[in-house]
């Protein structure tokens, strides 16, 4: 693997240069854009705030970090090559493997020379008289480009609270998002954790190991099912490879983008014993697949209650403690928030040395020099753990002074909540292309696919306009509000739209409540993008092209155009908009 680049200094002099296109982010998006771009014979410049490739696995390190999705299918797809030469070690891949994983395609596919690390993009400005994009940076470089491409990750500007006191506290304070990277030693120390979302559920149980005193700060009690993690042996690998390209076609026709067993019964139809029977089946395989037990649970009320009545009786007979068992199980809906896959999460509440405190109607005071208050109890603690989350969906962008047609702001077009068709583009802002952008399935399907599935698609659209000679592309402004009224719509069907969860982006205070990701399935998804570029970008206007609304030369795209998987939704339910979402 690579080493990453070296501490950031600041001897690397500002650039002005012009380039095709100008990538934001290295991550799995960024990487896999420019891979495209570069086989188009596009010139282009990735930026990256980080000193290496990897995105959220760069950023992530905390303890316990690792993939929701299974390994064998949270990878690329695009290079049957790569499959069959990278072997995973795990079910489900750790951090560390993941970002190995990252460094090797780099590496493989020579990406590197074409990144710029360790600097950050500050602003963008489209030029209406050139039809460029000028991109500044922390270093002080101002670069144009014809296309302005943001692959700045749905989960990837961490969410900082600010709690009276925070600068009196003596300790160390972590944020799970932004870990330092040669990693912290709890040993022997009071540690505070605030936040039971994903990264805390992960991590707790590894924190706890070390810790003299780990006190837990709990607003929301979080669904999580077991993971049952496993080494993967080498005649699993051997068979899983020769029926790899068999795996990624099932897998793009699921609703999920990610395949696994989905059983279509209604909940409600089935005896009380036949249904608790199949949870009990679903949790010892674990895993998100969980959900897809039965058919209706993310739609029916009656039926969600049933699979969260299972999972509380689980959560209590595992938690020894009545009451801290009662705080632990969560009063939402099943599934509402993102599902959390643990390894020993409920279990670590069992060790005297572990508290939790219930912070949902008592919120935390403030920090002292060595302690944190709640409801004027004093928990001491020597370093504190912020597993706040994410601003998700827009917080990337709103790190970037991003400025249209007329020197209209993308912060100020979004104020009452994003506004983008397809998740790929918004009208007002020509060639500024968004990877898994708000309205697209991104973070309710597997993101690798959702980002390769937008990242051919954009391929194909920057060489049709190239074929064409067309300047600029932007979304037509009604087009785009029926695309966001079709993503509300679609929302309300699910039961996914009834709690606060940063979905909604509630969980940062002042944030518009909006359903950001698109609900509808990856593969429904899929085939309004691929009806929109065959009807020649129906919904974009394309200035300066020779031909209007041309049919374009399918270059990527069609792997893409695959039907839904009959065994996991009819075509009622597609009418009925009922499309199961893990």
């Amino acid at each position: 693997m690579a080493q990453e680049s070296a501490a950031r200094t600041d001897a690397r002099p500002a650039e002005t240069a012009t380039f095709d296109a100008v990538v934001v982010g290295a991550g799995f998006a960024g990487m896999y854009m420019l891979h495209r771009l570069r086989g188009l014979g596009f010139t282009a410049r990735v930026y990256e705030a980080g000193g290496g490739v990897g995105g959220t696995w760069y950023w992530n390190r905390y303890p316990g970090a690792r993939c929701d999705v299974e390994s064998m299918q949270y990878s690329f797809s695009f290079s049957e090559e790569l499959d069959q030469e990278w072997n995973w070690s795990e079910k489900y891949s750790p951090q560390p493997e993941i970002l190995a994983y990252a460094n090797h395609v780099a590496d493989r596919f020579d990406l590197r020379r074409q990144i710029v690390f360790d600097t950050r993009v500050t602003a963008a400005t489209f030029d209406e008289s050139s039809g460029a994009w000028l991109i500044e940076t922390d270093r002080g470089d101002r670069v144009t480009a014809k296309f302005c491409i943001m692959a700045v990750g749905c989960l990837s500007a961490p969410n900082r609270p600010a709690f009276a006191g925070m600068a009196d506290f003596r300790g160390p304070i972590y944020h799970t998002g932004e870990w330092p990277h040669e990693g912290v030693d709890f040993t022997g120390l009071r540690v505070g954790v605030i936040g039971t979302g994903s990264s805390a559920i992960q991590s707790i149980p590894i924190i706890a190991q070390q810790a003299s005193r780990l006190t837990v700060f709990q607003r929301t009690a979080t669904w999580s099912v077991p993971a049952w993690n496993e080494a993967l042996s080498a005649d699993y690998l051997k068979e899983a490879k020769a029926h790899y390209p068999e795996l990624r076609a099932k897998a793009r026709a699921r609703p999920t983008g990610f395949y696994f067993p989905f059983n279509t019964e209604p909940a409600l139809q089935v005896s009380t014993e036949e249904r608790e029977r199949q949870y009990e089946e679903a949790w010892q395989r674990g895993g998100l697949p969980f959900l897809g037990a039965f058919g209706d649970l993310l739609f029916e009320k009656a039926a969600n209650d049933t699979i969260a009545d299972f999972a509380r009786t689980k959560i209590r007979s595992i938690v020894r403690d009545p009451a801290t068992a009662e705080l632990l199980c969560p009063q939402n809906v099943f599934g509402c928030k993102r599902l959390c896959v643990d390894t020993h999460y409920f279990e670590t509440y069992n060790l005297p040395h572990v508290k939790l405190v219930d912070v949902s109607t008592t919120p935390i005071e403030r920090f002292t020099h060595d302690a944190i208050v709640v409801d004027g109890t004093e928990y001491k603690v020597d370093a504190i753990v912020s597993a706040t989350g994410f601003a998700a969906m827009t917080g990337s962008f709103d790190r970037i002074a991003i400025a249209g047609r007329g020197g209209r702001t993308l912060a100020e077009k979004w104020h009452a909540g994003p506004r983008a068709y397809l998740g790929l583009a918004s009208e007002g802002f020509p060639n500024l292309f968004m990877i898994t952008g708000p309205g697209s399935p991104s973070v309710l399907a597997s993101m690798i696919q959702a980002i390769e599935q937008h990242v051919d698609w954009l391929a194909d659209c920057i060489g049709h306009m190239r074929d064409v000679g067309a300047g600029t592309i932007e979304p037509r402004r009604e087009d785009e509000d029926a695309w966001v009224a079709h993503v509300n719509d679609v929302s309300t069907v699910s039961l996914r739209s009834t709690c606060s969860s940063w979905y909604v982006g509630t969980n940062i205070p002042g944030r518009p409540r909006v359903f950001m990701p698109y609900i509808g399935g990856f593969p429904i998804y899929v085939q309004k993008c691929n009806a929109v570029m065959n009807a020649g970008y129906d919904g974009f206007v394309l200035q300066g092209a020779r031909s209007s609304n041309a049919p374009p030369l399918v270059r990527f795209t069609e792997r893409w155009q695959v039907p839904l998987d009959i065994e996991v939704i009819s075509p009622a339910a597609v009418a009925a908009k009922r499309v199961p979402v893990v």
